[in-house]
């Protein structure tokens, strides 16, 4: 029987780099559910369709292969505000979740992170996690990620795209950002990532020995 992680958070909570830490530390399966969104965001924009399209949003999304996600391509701003669009459809949803489940299924284990892994997409994972940070503490990660990645960036620009994402996500009526009933909160506002990821084990490894 496979062991299934689901994480949830905002955006730059630090959610991605604790998921891809456990597990490679735990020889898990990893899929970032919002790279999937992002995917089906990319191909629209690559073919020229709209964005505000239902039918054909759902079409793209259902052929989406999951292999070979490119986090870098895909992490451009662009690419995730178009995914932010989508997200709120519900036929897009509907279509991305199903994928979604049928990789949770991977043997030994899989860790998902995004939105509403705890809440819709694996309601029955044997660990949840959900991951948060103040507004300005993820702003602020995020323009220095830009910036790394030699984006042009503004910090008061970043920190009221936050805020906009944080509202069509926790706002959103399918599927809204929440933490799930029992869900362990996380606050890595004032915690790096060692510590993130050592209080997460602890939850873990508790769950692995039931």
């Amino acid at each position: 029987m496979t062991f299934t992680i689901a994480i949830d958070g905002p955006a730059a909570a630090g959610k991605g780099t604790l998921s891809r830490r456990i597990a490679e530390v735990y020889g898990f399966h990893h899929l970032d559910t919002g790279l999937t969104y992002r995917a089906t965001a990319k191909a629209l924009l690559d073919a020229g369709l709209p964005l505000d399209d239902e039918t054909i949003a759902e079409k793209v999304a259902l052929d989406l292969e999951l292999a070979g996600l490119d986090r870098a391509v895909l992490a451009k701003h662009e690419v995730g505000e178009a995914a932010s669009k989508l997200a709120v459809m519900p036929a897009v949803r509907r279509a991305l979740v199903k994928a979604q489940r049928s990789f949770a299924d991977r043997e030994p284990g899989t860790v998902l992170d995004g939105r509403d892994i705890g809440t819709v997409v694996c309601p029955d994972a044997a660990v949840k996690l959900y991951v948060t940070a103040s507004a300005d503490v993820r702003a602020r990660r995020r323009y220095d990620e830009m910036i790394a990645a030699g984006e042009s960036a503004d910090y008061e620009s970043v920190f009221e795209d936050v805020k906009k994402r944080d509202e069509r996500d926790m706002g959103r009526i399918d599927s809204p950002l929440k933490p799930a009933a029992d869900a362990h909160l996380l606050d890595t506002s004032k915690m790096g990532i060692e510590a993130a990821f050592q209080a997460a084990k602890s939850i873990i490894d508790v769950a692995l020995k039931r």
